[in-house]
């Protein structure tokens, strides 16, 4: 009979598809469990063709394979629950799997049901109480896949609202289609014929979810839509050709071959429009896509905003990366378009990737995006050069008020430093000392502030890092070295301001581990030791280089950064040491800016405490 012929096709079919959802399975949340559930879907299709194709001796074990039917049903639910995001917990899971596992052994334990012939369809099962039982757990657990689906869709975004909805059309597809088992097992006289559209179950399921995530997915889907309106075409040709005055075979196959080669452009294109949708563009659409990216005022922020729009424009998840990221970005595989704009020398070009299974319609979308995209980096990339130099102006007109007052501050206050210094000169020792430190430190902010305030001129010439560093900590015989520095690091820099930074983190790092506690250490009996001796190195300085940067690392395991200051540390006046002038770190990060490198307080282990220092790298 025909109808089962389409059975074991949408059998055939449903094993291939769950093969191709295995392959890209790393593209969708939760694709191993719908394989799964798919491979438990050709269970159940054999074990209600299996009487059909073997004879009903085969009975057992064809009512054992359609009873497995609960257990794919808790399958699918944990589908939904991984896909939508949803969070059931691993209990809710947990009892979804041990409701439908029950009711499986169940129906293998006692008899679930028995084969009957329907004169319309071939041999059938027809459940008992027990199957009855089996069945109704199946059902409460399909139906609370689908609400876990409504709830996903609710709160998600496109396009995994689309995704979401193409999973439920499948299922509402399957359930009409399932009815016609019911009408065969009801013994209707009528040929069950919502059965014939069972092989477009597994095909909606599976292709509405890859139609997001996989470009050459829509290809093919493309070409088969258009042969399959090209056979339609065909078959209405020769429906329509006994309405001919004469009868010719010949005539009849030259009409339809003449109408499939005028036809074939159109059908073709109406193919690319059903599964490819707003591959023209117009001047509105062009307006409506500068204004969107408009608001972007970083490429991190351009890129998230583009990607949405073109992503929204062809259906599809479509990564987009601007700046210095995309000439570095690796390289996406055919099946994963993808738009990198970067700066070139005669300006922002935008390049596709990924598009070679596109049609010209999406594709030349794609490239007009690409247009508007570079326009808008070129945007983007001259506001950020004008807001840079309006910082820094702000900054030089605040350095240069800073100076003027630390000039006059320094000034006005050495003679009342001299005079108490001499005021003192007979008091007893220990005033002296203590009135000597104070005068000390006030004369060492008042040099900082100097320093920090009056402008710079740097003497850069190339010079080898690391040797500078050994040379540097030759100083501090407590302070480690890393295989870091053992190599040559050639930077272009200022060798005196380097020296100046090396010096204060260096100062601040043995002034935190003199102040602060040692660390705990475990005794031999396992026990813990409030106070280690201070026999072992407890500052570090070690480095590493990458294309275009080196970094050297100055770390110590005092008593760390206090979360207060954490994110002011490298402003004026933060110290993270009662006698610091708060003006360390803040030259620390000028002298690295005037280098075009940086300065940050990042986290090494074991160290509580590490300054990464990153400078350009010199070829």
């Amino acid at each position: 009979m025909l109808i089962h012929a389409v059975l074991a096709f949408a059998l055939l079919e449903t094993l291939a598809l769950a093969v191709v959802l295995w392959i890209w399975a790393h593209r969708v949340p939760g694709a191993r469990l719908l394989v799964l559930f798919l491979a438990g879907v050709a269970v159940w299709v054999v074990g209600n063709e299996l009487p059909n194709w073997v004879g009903p001796e085969v009975e057992p074990l064809a009512i054992k394979l359609v009873s497995s039917a609960p257990v794919v049903s808790a399958v699918f639910l944990h589908f939904c629950v991984v896909f939508c995001r949803v969070p059931l917990g691993r209990i809710g899971l947990g009892a979804a799997y041990a409701l439908g596992g029950a009711s499986t052994l169940l129906a293998w334990v006692r008899s679930p049901g028995y084969l009957i012939h329907a004169p319309s369809f071939g041999w059938v099962a027809v459940p008992t109480t027990v199957g009855l039982v089996a069945s109704v757990a199946w059902v409460v657990l399909g139906i609370t896949g689908l609400s876990v689906l409504a709830v996903g869709f609710m709160r998600a975004s496109q396009p995994r609202r689309s995704q979401i909805a193409a999973v439920g059309a499948s299922c509402v597809w399957g359930a009409l289609c399932l009815a016609g088992y019911l009408m065969a097992a009801m013994q209707l006289p009528m040929t069950p014929w919502p059965l014939f559209g069972l092989p477009a179950y597994s095909l909606i399921l599976v292709y509405g979810i890859l139609r997001y995530r996989v470009f050459v997915v829509n290809a093919w889907a493309r070409r088969a839509l258009a042969w399959t309106l090209l056979l339609a075409l065909g078959a209405g040709v020769v429906a329509l050709t006994p309405l001919l005055p004469f009868e010719s075979r010949w005539l009849g196959g030259l009409a339809v071959a003449v109408s499939c080669l005028a036809l074939n452009g159109p059908v073709r294109r109406v193919a690319e429009r059903l599964i490819f949708p707003g591959g023209q563009v117009s001047v509105n659409d062009l307006a409506a896509w500068r204004t969107a990216l408009q608001p972007a005022e970083t490429p991190v922020e351009l890129a998230a905003i583009a990607s949405g729009l073109i992503g929204s424009r062809v259906g599809l998840e479509v990564p987009v990366v601007v700046g210095e990221g995309a000439g570095e970005a690796p390289l996406p595989s055919s099946d994963v378009p993808s738009l990198h704009c970067t700066r070139g020398a005669d300006g922002w070009r935008c390049q596709l990737l990924g598009w070679d299974a596109a049609p010209p319609g999406p594709r030349h979308a794609a490239e007009m995006f690409g247009a508007v995209l570079a326009d808008a980096a070129a945007r983007v990339e001259q506001a950020q050069v004008l807001a840079a130099r309006e910082r820094e102006r702000q900054l030089q007109a605040r350095l240069a008020e800073l100076g003027a007052l630390a000039a006059t501050v320094a000034h006005d206050i050495r003679n009342p430093l001299n005079i108490i210094s001499m005021a003192v000169a007979a008091a007893p020792s220990a005033t002296r000392r203590e009135v000597a430190d104070q005068v000390g430190r006030i004369s060492h902010l008042t040099s900082d502030l100097l320093d920090y305030a009056k402008p710079w001129k740097l003497n850069p010439a190339p010079l080898d890092l690391a040797a500078r560093v050994r040379a540097l900590a030759l100083r501090w015989p407590a302070v480690s070295l890393g295989p870091g520095l053992d190599a040559p690091l050639w930077i272009e820099a200022d060798a005196r301001r380097l020296d100046q930074a090396l010096t204060n983190l260096l100062e601040n790092a043995n002034t935190a581990v003199a102040a602060g506690p040692a660390p705990a250490e475990p005794d031999a009996q396992g026990g813990v030791v409030t106070a280690a001796p201070r026999t072992r190195t407890r500052v570090h300085l070690d480095a590493d280089r990458s294309v275009d940067a080196v970094r050297l690392h100055v770390c110590d395991d005092g008593p760390g950064v206090p979360p207060e200051i954490r994110e002011r540390l490298f402003e004026p006046f933060a110290s993270r040491s009662a006698g610091g002038t708060g003006l360390g770190l803040a030259i620390v990060a000028r002298i690295l800016a005037a280098h075009g490198g940086s300065v940050a307080l990042s986290e090494r282990a074991p160290w509580s405490t590490c300054f990464t220092l990153t400078f350009p790298a010199r070829p």
